[in-house]
């Protein structure tokens, strides 16, 4: 017997202009991603691919459950960076382990990118001066708290301004 998998459609209310130019963004299609969220349930979201009037680069328009090129929603991902050892997620080991080894490596260009939007839109700074170390988890909480979803208002002005750091290789060293 063959179970049925939900399929949602993603559209934004929003009217987001190109992160590269800044032009004007027109639908050009649509693609299926699949996402696994918690309990392993797989939601298949129909996201669409913008293309810039200006740039003609292409661009797809992701819903902020989801990280740019992972396949479990944002709340899995944060589960797993926040409770180390006591991870509720329904994810083998070393998907894991791959994904605080991301983490650790992104964690300073996100803590950068995030203080220099700070710095860009004239905000205070938030740098903690106490000098007390602080794990780069934290340093990140500092600028978008550490309630549930942190991970996605850490991630979603990084990519819309386009300075999100491209992981995927599809080449080996």
């Amino acid at each position: 017997m063959k179970t049925s998998t939900k399929v949602f459609f993603v559209r934004s209310k929003e009217q987001n202009s190109c992160p590269c130019c800044n032009g004007r963004l027109k639908v050009a299609s649509s693609c299926r991603r699949i996402c696994i969220a918690d309990g392993g349930t797989r939601k298949v979201l129909v996201i669409r691919k913008l293309r810039c009037v200006e740039c003609q680069r292409f661009h797809n328009e992701l819903p902020d459950i989801l990280i740019p090129y992972k396949r479990y929603d944002r709340e899995s991902i944060e589960s797993a960076l926040v409770n180390q050892s006591d991870s509720h997620v329904c994810a083998d080991e070393s998907t894991l382990y791959r994904w605080r080894r991301w983490f650790k490596e992104m964690a300073d260009h996100i803590r950068g990118c995030l203080a220099a939007i700070t710095i860009r839109h004239g905000k205070e700074s938030v740098e903690d001066k106490s000098g007390f170390p602080k794990s780069k988890l934290q340093r990140i909480w500092q600028y978008v708290g550490d309630a549930s979803g942190w991970l996605a208002r850490a991630v979603q002005p990084i990519v819309n301004l386009n300075l999100w750091q491209h992981t995927r290789s599809a080449f080996c060293p």
